[in-house]
């Protein structure tokens, strides 16, 4: 009680009578603490088993805290992005629509970060994750509903996809202005189920790591930060191996072998299969729903926090202004929101350690979006070999990066600027080991009417030439072949193949009018076709050193973010520590997560030498890319937010002014006299 007020919860910057505590704790003036009045048993109001006070403790609280981040990550950062191209054919979706679905998780971050982590720092902690775990259950069941009231998929008939010469009963296509159909609506659903996981994502990453640091000492609090953060990772990992397992069965269960009265028989090797993407999102829903018991059991505040809290001493950033923040009572309403705001984005400490982690974030956004293609055009991989790769990189190396960098800091017991320290010389390490894309690099296998002509026919950057001119080819229809020749086409069509048949069970291409003879002499067996389904195998053979050097360059990335968010709690004061990750938060989105997959995505597309044009001259995806133009691109970008990374993490160095202590020691000798004295 002060003034005969209330004790403000919200906001409560250090004041001299604070420091003169924490100084006098640590010359052991000072009697213990006693235990806070709302430091209770784990339970439900009398309800308070025995058992579930094994879990009342900083232990237990991070058990479920990580299992929550886990299931948050299977279903935001790994079931969407693996089913999204499933929803797109789907629903009749085009990709800059399935781009505003993935971007409404962030939209709704960003609207409600501040306020949930400014009010929420006076309420419950725990019963914030509790609903956070509402949301995000409610939200995996709204985005699986779309399946059960479209209807059945019809998938229509199979469109040939080799030449028809003239005389044919083949389908005359056309351009025509079809229906629009109602499926698209249900783009709206989809929005509305990534605004409740955005809602529910919230609490869990400013109010649940917040509640980390307030549980346990200081120089402990990097490492339970950093498994934390490590657990959360792996949620996209199973996410992407749940998904991409459940994509193998059919979409609604049964295969159908008749539609509109044709026999159709359908494989997963068919462009219109579609796999069964809901049965995830479901089975998550009742998942993430339990996770609301243990969290609802726990606690204002953990046993000890009391004493925990009385034995840390201050390293708030203090330039000298502490008048602004001795304003009577501010932060116990909505009106004090403002000031709050503005006295966190006046420090110039946080502000620095805020755009740096946002660069950082632009970057990991970026290649976690686009490594699976990169490694895809760069190596010619297929697409589900290149998104295994890209997931044993950087989910691994993602976690192993955290959790080292929470043991080393933990382990060292570094003070708020040597932590600072210890993120120039990771990003810096970071910067060397991007150099991989200069080297590791491979050009393009011949493409005939991209890079070369058709046996010196045609022209480049034509697929039209005299050897398919009559077999009314789509572009649309892109089915890459590879021809005796070793040159790549881009569908048997082009090539001007008019038949195919099975070799134990292999499709081989015949007849082709566009392919040339093969370039080396095989006198053991005659070539027996053609052309064959798929790219032609790489030569490059730079894959495994690209992996080596972006898995180390990955884990250097990653040492630095929870070292970040440690520093982010000690540089702003006590009571302000959920709002200032709340106000991270909202940067690392409007200037990271978001614009990341944008802007990669426009360097990628920068280096597109062809692209899909349909009969009715719209300009779709891109088929085939420039590699080497690719490379440069995005090392470019990566090495540019390396650098202004490192240039803030250097201002934030240099900006830094630790707090006076009351006993005229340093910061780190009262630390070493209070560790002594306890």
């Amino acid at each position: 009680m002060k003034g005969g007020g209330i004790e403000n919860p919200v906001f409560e910057p250090p004041s001299p009578d604070l420091g003169r505590q924490r100084g006098a704790s640590a010359a052991g003036a000072a009697a213990p603490p006693l235990p806070g009045p709302e430091e209770g048993p784990c339970g439900w109001g009398r309800c308070a088993p025995k058992a579930l006070q094994l879990c009342n403790n900083p232990e237990g609280y991070l058990a479920a805290y990580s299992l929550l981040a886990i299931f948050q990550g299977i279903v935001v950062n790994g079931l969407i992005n693996i089913s999204i191209s499933t929803i797109e054919k789907r629903y009749e979706l085009n990709s800059s629509l399935t781009g505003l679905i993935s971007a409404s998780y962030d939209i709704a971050f960003c609207i409600l970060s501040l306020f949930i982590s400014f009010f929420g720092e006076r309420g419950h902690k725990p019963r914030w994750l509790a609903f956070s775990a509402f949301m995000l259950g409610l939200g995996s069941l709204i985005f699986s509903l779309p399946h059960f009231s479209s209807g059945k998929y019809h998938y229509g008939s199979k469109l040939e996809d080799t030449c028809q010469i003239p005389g044919t009963n083949s389908a005359n296509f056309t351009c025509s202005a079809s229906t629009k159909s109602s499926l698209s609506r249900y783009l709206y659903v989809f929005i509305l189920a990534q605004l409740l996981l955005g809602v529910g994502g919230t609490p869990l990453y400013t109010l649940g790591t917040a509640f980390i640091d307030d549980s346990v000492p200081k120089h402990k609090s990097s490492l339970y930060i950093g498994i934390g953060y490590a657990m959360s990772l792996l949620g996209p990992a199973v996410g992407y191996v749940l998904g991409g397992q459940l994509l193998n069965i059919y979409i609604d269960i049964q295969i159908p072998e008749r539609q509109d009265n044709i026999y159709t028989k359908l494989d997963q090797d068919d462009p219109r299969w579609l796999g069964a993407w809901w049965i995830a999102f479901l089975a998550s829903f009742f998942a993430i729903w339990l996770m609301i018991i243990p969290f609802s059991c726990f606690p204002k505040h953990l046993p000890g926090t009391a004493k925990i809290q009385a034995e840390k001493v201050s390293e708030t950033h203090n330039d000298g202004s502490e008048a602004i923040v001795e304003i009577k009572n501010i932060g116990k309403s909505f009106k004090d929101f403002p000031m709050a705001l503005m006295i966190l984005l006046k420090n110039p400490v946080l502000m620095s350690l805020i755009i740096a982690s946002s660069s950082e974030a632009l970057v990991a956004t970026g290649f976690a979006t686009f490594l699976p293609k990169f490694i895809e055009n760069q190596f010619g991989q297929t697409s589900s070999f290149s998104a295994t790769l890209g997931g044993l990189v950087l989910i691994p190396a993602a976690a192993l990066g955290q959790i080292i960098s929470g043991f080393l800091v933990s382990k060292c017991k570094m003070d708020c600027k040597s932590i600072i320290k210890f993120m120039i010389g990771t990003c810096s390490v970071a910067l060397l080991l991007n150099t991989v894309f200069l080297f590791a690099k491979c050009g393009n296998e011949p493409f005939a009417g991209v890079s070369e002509t058709y046996n010196g026919t045609g022209m480049l950057h034509n697929l039209t030439a005299p050897c398919n001119a009559n077999c009314r080819c789509l572009r649309s229809m892109y089915y890459p072949v590879c021809g005796r020749d070793e040159v790549q086409y881009f569908s048997p069509c082009f090539a001007g193949c008019t038949s195919h048949l099975f070799n134990n069970k292999k499709k081989t291409f015949h007849n082709c009018s566009c392919i040339g003879k093969q370039e080396r002499e095989n006198n053991s067996e005659d070539f027996l076709y053609e052309a064959i389904p798929g790219k032609c195998p790489v030569q490059c053979k730079l894959l495994p050193l690209f992996l080596t050097f972006f898995f180390f360059a990955v884990v250097f990335t990653f040492m630095a973010v929870t070292p970040t968010t440690v520093a982010i709690l000690r540089c702003v004061p006590d009571k302000q520590r959920s709002f200032a990750l709340g106000v991270q938060s909202v940067f690392l989105r409007l200037l990271g997560t978001i614009p990341g997959p944008i802007l990669f995505g426009v360097a990628i597309d920068n280096s597109c030498t062809l692209w899909d044009i349909n009969e009715c001259k719209t300009k779709g995806a891109c088929w085939v890319y420039d590699n080497e133009r690719m490379a440069y691109l995005l090392m470019g970008i990566s090495a540019a937010c390396k650098i202004i990374t490192i240039i803030f993490v250097t201002m934030a160095v240099c900006l830094y002014k630790p707090p006076p202590t009351s006993s005229g020691l340093s910061q780190k000798d009262s630390e070493m006299v209070s560790a002594v004295r306890t």
